[in-house]
C-alpha cells in the first residue's frame, strides 16, 4: 500500500464521525496498521462499541501500542483496560495512575501494578517515577533508601507536606536521606519539616543545627528537653531557648 494511502486511511480514523469509523472498522480492518489504530484513539467519537470492534483484530490486539492506548482510554470498558493493566510499562502504569478520565479502579490497579513492580527497578528508573508520579506511588517511595530517589521526590508537584511527615518522624530513616531534606531549599524552609528534622535523632547533627536557630522557643525547650536526641544539638536548644528571641538565624 502506498505511503499516501496509508496517510489518508490514518487521517480518516482519527477525523471521521462515528458512522464513518464504524465503517472503516469494518470494512478496512485488515487495512489498519497499530501506528494507524493508535490514531482511532484520538478521535473524539470513539465509543466502547467501536474500541471492542478494533480490539477485536487479532493482529491489532497483539499490538502493545494498541494495548497501551486502548488502557488509556477513557471509554475502554473497565473490564478491558484491567486486563491490559499488567502487561504496561512502568512509564505507562505512571501515565495511567495520574489520569483522572480514568476509572479510579483501573488508576489503582495501575498503581499496584506499579508499587509491585519497584523494587526490580533500577535508581534511575525509581527517580524519573519519583518526578512524575501519584500521591499513591510517592507513599511507597517516601520509603526508598537512597538519596537520589528522595531527592527526586523533592521535585514532585504533588508531593504534600503530610506525604513526608512520617519518614521525618521514623527513626529508621536513613541520615542521607534526612540529609536530602535537610537541604531542599523548598522542603527545609517549612515549619513543620523544620521541626520533624530537629526532632529525629537519625538527623545528621550538622544539619539539625543548621535548622535549630530557626525553631520557636517553645519548640526549641522540647529540642532540649528531648534525651533521644545527640548532647551537642540539646545544649545548643537550650542557649537558644534562653536567648529570648523566636526564628534567629
Amino acid at each position: 500500500m502506498d505511503e499516501g494511502h496509508q496517510d489518508d486511511l490514518a487521517r480518516l480514523l482519527r477525523e471521521g464521525d462515528e458512522a464513518a469509523l464504524g465503517e472503516l472498522l469494518t470494512t478496512r480492518i485488515e487495512e489498519i496498521s497499530p501506528a494507524d489504530a493508535r490514531q482511532v484513539f484520538r478521535n473524539p467519537y470513539l465509543t466502547a462499541v467501536l474500541i471492542a470492534r478494533l480490539l477485536g483484530s487479532k493482529r491489532l490486539l497483539a499490538s502493545y501500542e494498541v494495548r497501551m492506548e486502548a488502557a488509556r482510554h477513557p471509554r475502554t470498558p473497565q473490564i478491558v483496560a484491567l486486563r491490559f493493566i499488567p502487561g504496561l510499562y512502568w512509564a505507562d502504569l505512571v501515565r495511567v495512575g495520574l489520569d483522572m478520565r480514568l476509572h479510579p479502579m483501573v488508576r489503582r490497579a495501575a498503581e499496584t501494578r506499579l508499587i509491585d513492580r519497584l523494587p526490580a527497578l533500577a535508581v534511575g528508573e525509581k527517580m524519573a517515577i519519583a518526578r512524575s508520579a501519584s500521591p499513591g506511588i510517592l507513599a511507597v517511595l517516601r520509603n526508598d533508601p537512597t538519596p537520589r530517589v528522595i531527592a527526586a521526590l523533592l521535585e514532585n508537584p504533588r508531593l504534600a507536606e503530610g506525604l513526608l511527615m512520617p519518614l521525618l518522624a521514623s527513626e529508621s530513616a536513613l541520615p542521607a536521606v534526612l540529609a536530602v531534606i535537610a537541604g531542599s531549599p523548598k522542603w527545609s524552609v517549612r515549619y513543620p519539616i523544620r521541626l520533624a528534622l530537629c526532632q529525629n535523632p537519625r538527623t545528621p547533627l550538622d544539619r539539625a543545627l543548621m535548622l535549630l536557630p530557626m525553631l520557636k522557643r517553645g519548640d526549641l525547650e522540647s529540642v532540649a528537653a528531648n534525651l533521644r536526641l545527640k548532647l551537642p544539638l540539646r545544649r545548643r536548644a537550650q542557649l537558644l531557648a534562653r536567648g529570648g528571641g523566636e526564628l534567629r538565624i
